[in-house]
């Protein structure tokens, strides 16, 4: 099969939808239109930069330049889970919790993909390692921020039924307990829906590489069915794990509510 030769012209175009998208933001007064195009500028940019990095990399596939690239993927992808959240945590706290969580989920199940279902010699293959950390850090990414800004908005929102609770003398994991259960249904809600509808609704972007790229169906479709699997496993840990860290940040040692921890990020 012939791969398919895209030139930028059909990139072009296909931006010419963005920026469609951007007008009519602003014709219905959306104010989107300034983030939208800010967000398409950068899908350029940085795939193009990455597609160059990439090319390099996979001709060295020297381990401590791709620890280097994962690395540097873990901060970006960091700074990206607070960067739209409307309330944060004070002080690097808000990076720090979404850093930490995403390299406790994303850094060890893509290990353990690369190690035991995966296989590859050597293991640390860029081929390999990158786009799996690639996509496990943005799938984990989108969860995580959405569980932390519907747990710290629903805090501030609801500050007077939580003080009240513990008032009561619950103890600030019960009193924080609905929120946080609210906050993990919303960041698991992409990962589940995307299993549940996956070669129905979709036929995900990486099997379908693989079988424009002349790959076997079946074969393409074992390779999805890990990737869905670690995703969903690497969202649901990592939101765990942020959620527990930004409650238990929200409440001082003798249990009290601190709301000024908090900050309004609009």
């Amino acid at each position: 099969m012939t791969p398919m030769i895209l030139s930028w012209w059909d990139i072009a175009l296909a931006a010419l939808l963005v920026i469609a998208l951007a007008g009519l933001s602003f014709w219905q007064r959306l104010a989107l239109e300034r983030q939208i195009l800010i967000a398409g500028s950068r899908t350029i940019i940085q795939l193009v930069l990455v597609g160059y990095v990439l090319t390099l990399l996979f001709k060295e596939a020297a381990w401590p330049w791709i620890a280097l690239m994962a690395t540097v993927m873990l901060a970006v992808a960091g700074y990206e889970v607070m960067a739209r959240q409307k309330r944060r945590l004070v002080g690097g706290w808000g990076y720090g919790i979404g850093t930490a969580s995403m390299f406790v989920s994303s850094f060890t199940l893509t290990l353990f993909a690369l190690l035991v279902l995966i296989g590859n010699e050597p293991w640390y293959q860029p081929q390999y390692a990158i786009p799996l950390l690639g996509m496990m850090l943005g799938n984990t990414m989108n969860s995580i921020a959405i569980c932390l800004d519907r747990l710290l908005n629903g805090a501030w929102q609801q500050r007077a039924v939580i003080e009240a609770r513990l008032m009561l003398g619950q103890h600030w994991q019960q009193a924080i307990s609905e929120l946080r259960r609210d906050a993990m249904r919303a960041g698991m809600i992409p990962a589940i829906n995307g299993m549940a509808a996956v070669g129905v609704v979709s036929l995900p972007g990486m099997m379908t590489g693989q079988i424009l790229a002349g790959a076997e169906p079946m074969q393409a479709v074992k390779y999805q069915i890990i990737i869905m699997f670690l995703i969903a496993a690497g969202a649901g840990f990592g939101a765990l794990v942020a959620l527990h860290l930004g409650a238990r940040r929200l409440f001082d040692e003798r249990q009290r509510l601190r709301l000024e921890r908090l900050r309004n990020a609009e």
